[in-house]
């Protein structure tokens, strides 16, 4: 068995060490190629592990970018694209490996198990996507294409994070604090020469802290005009991504970007996508106005963009009598994990142990898993928010469940990563709620890599998933963090070590769906614009334009002129979801569907629970999830449970 990896990123050599990697690599290559009788164990499999290792290495640069960033990492991150890229391109036209490939699938289909095979067939059709079968010197402009994509959105990244990190507003007068918590009040608070005064920025705790609870009108609006308008000099890199999209796609045969992207996807074309959406929008608008309407109930003033968190709070408490504020305490970031882990064992009989390892940060840390008590994997979390993280929350994997060339089994390794309040020695890490079903949504994309069976890496875990299902195991364990059996689990007083109160948990239930259809509408918003925007070539004025149309439909209230929310959709310009923002809500049909079985078979007595561990966790991306969900479910997924689970009724 493979040990897990140290964490290790020797910066100062980096380069020289990836170029020497590569360089290797390539010799490899060109030896697998030059083998006459090429077959799965002694082409395909050394293939597979090239590309692992080389995940394995260049994996630790791209979290350390991404969490402790600074100059150094920068620099070393942005050197290193290029070299990454034009590999990884010239290897994906390699028409030599792509005939190889074709060839070892006509003449072993009755040798090879369903991992291989599909490991073949999802290779060919990647190569065919690269542009593998065509002609030299399209092959040369898409390789061109990918380095200059990868430029672009390393740029978008680090523009957005630079205009996060770069903005404050200091408050001085004690009145525009009042109604805040005092955990926020004191996060803010510091001392200039003997003046007390108060910080407020961008990072997502801090800016939703005054967003929700500042009683300071004007203020709320620098603070959101600020984060809607940050890094405008994404606008031009938007054009540039967009443009080098859509080339890639025609060179391609594809149509459009759109089309490309769903090549590999569940979904089977863009009517489809489409028709969801827009069903979904058509689902919630009644509802999400009346919700619209109880809002400006409430407020003395028409209700702009950066009054709605503020009067939902107020709302909020006045219909549920719920102060987000009196559950932080319940909510202590290191219960909540340990809780969690209390939950995972009881569900799917998973047990997380700590173990001692030198990380990047002292506030992350290491544990391995064990399934059946059995040793699986190693998960790293690094949970709170610091000025050089990026902001947000994700999953990322690091090593991958296999057998290597020599047959030994490898075992999984994964990061989670959020932007909790921070820790200090005074006080704990207190979450919100919204923070804690972040917590079980990133969980679950873990456990869907790290528990894997299977034994071909690039369909394991995560690996060989369609994108339009990736999101199905992360929102079908964060639907559980409202169950009242799992809150008891973990939701205890940090000082009294009391348990949550069955009064509290209620409210906290019944409000999950407040303000749900507006919600639904935003999302909707999200998905609808950025696919639209694939489907065309939209450039300058044409992406305002489209994304001011689709407002007309989606924005009960419509945002200012300043408001350039595409400048900060890094989903799409700097992750992996253009053309797929709607894999959210298309994903979210499978969880609720799952889950509500497991729900009414009383959770831990659930047949469907055990299923899901060994169909969807334990297969990784082997089998389309198409296939296995039918097997799951033994039917079609049922698209009325996505509505039940936002409490929105037709």
């Amino acid at each position: 068995m493979t040990k897990f990896l140290p964490f290790e990123c020797d910066l100062d050599n980096f380069i020289s060490n990836l170029k020497t990697h590569l360089a290797t690599n390539n010799q490899r290559i060109e030896a697998l190629l030059s083998q006459q009788e090429k077959s799965y164990v002694n082409f395909v499999k050394p293939l597979e592990m090239i590309d692992e290792y080389l995940e394995e290495f260049f994996t630790p640069l791209s979290h350390l970018n991404a969490v402790n960033n600074s100059e150094k990492t920068q620099k070393v991150y942005t050197e290193s694209l290029p070299l990454i890229t034009e590999y990884s391109t010239r290897l994906s036209q390699n028409i030599n490996i792509y005939n190889a490939y074709k060839k070892i699938l006509a003449n072993e289909k009755k040798a090879l198990n369903s991992e291989q095979t599909r490991v073949l067939k999802l290779n060919i059709l990647n190569f065919e996507l690269s542009g593998a079968h065509l002609d030299e010197s399209t092959k040369q402009r898409l390789q061109e294409i990918n380095i200059k994509k990868s430029e672009l959105t390393n740029n978008f990244s680090q523009n957005l994070l630079d205009a996060t990190n770069t903005y404050e507003y200091i408050i001085t007068n004690e009145a525009d604090i009042e109604g805040l918590p005092q955990s926020e009040i004191d996060n803010a608070k510091f001392d200039d020469n003997g003046v007390i005064k108060y910080r407020f920025t961008l990072q997502m705790p801090s800016y939703i802290a005054y967003m929700t609870y500042g009683k300071n009108r004007e203020i709320r609006e620098e603070l959101y005009r600020a984060y809607v308008s940050r890094a405008p000099q994404n606008a031009k890199i938007i054009d540039e991504i967009l443009a080098l999209r859509n080339e890639m796609s025609q060179l391609l045969g594809f149509k459009n970007y759109a089309e490309f992207s769903l090549a590999t996807k569940m979904a089977k074309d863009e009517k489809s996508v489409l028709n969801f959406l827009e069903n979904l929008l058509d689902n919630s608008i009644s509802q999400a106005k009346n919700e619209l309407n109880e809002l400006q109930n409430i407020a003395p003033y028409k209700l702009e963009s950066h009054d709605t968190s503020y009067y939902a709070e107020i709302l909020k408490k006045a219909q549920y009598d719920i102060d987000e504020e009196e559950y932080r305490p319940y909510f202590a970031q290191k219960n909540v994990v340990e809780g969690m882990f209390t939950f995972l064992n009881k569900l799917f009989n998973v047990t997380c142990k700590q173990v001692d390892e030198k990380l990047w940060h002292e506030k992350a840390y290491a544990y391995d898993v064990y399934e059946n008590n059995i040793l699986r994997a190693r998960i790293y979390l690094d949970l709170e928010a610091r000025e050089s993280k990026r902001g947000g929350a994700w999953m990322h994997n690091w090593q991958t469940h296999c057998t290597d060339e020599k047959e030994k089994e490898q075992l999984a390794s994964a990061f989670i990563v959020c932007n909790f309040p921070p820790s200090s020695d005074m006080n704990p890490s207190l979450l919100r709620h919204d923070d804690v079903v972040t917590l079980f949504h990133e969980t679950g994309h873990t456990l869907h890599h790290i528990l894997s069976e299977v034994n071909e890496n690039e369909v394991s875990g995560v690996n060989g998933v369609e994108w339009d299902a990736v999101e199905f195991p992360s929102q079908f364990l964060e639907n559980f963090a409202y169950e009242p059996q799992v809150l008891k689990m973990f939701a205890k007083h940090y000082k009294t070590n009391e348990i949550i109160p069955d009064t509290m948990i209620n409210k906290l239930v019944r409000s999950k769906n407040f303000l749900s259809a507006m919600g639904m509408l935003r999302q909707l918003e999200f998905s609808l614009f950025d696919f639209q925007l694939h489907m065309k070539l939209c450039q300058s004025e044409a992406v305002q334009n489209l994304l001011d149309a689709i407002r007309e439909k989606t924005a009960l209230i419509k945002p200012p002129k300043y408001n350039k929310f595409q400048n900060g959709f890094a989903h799409i310009f700097s992750g992996g979801y253009a053309a797929g923002y709607y894999s959210y809500k298309w994903a979210e049909v499978l969880s609720a569907d799952a889950f509500y079985s497991v729900i009414d078979e009383k959770i831990f007595d659930s047949k469907t629970a055990k299923q899901y561990q060994n169909l969807i966790l334990h297969r990784g991306g082997s089998q389309s999830m198409q296939e296995l969900f039918h097997e799951l479910m033994g039917r079609d997924a049922d698209t009325s449970q996505l509505l039940r689970l936002n409490g929105i009724t037709k």
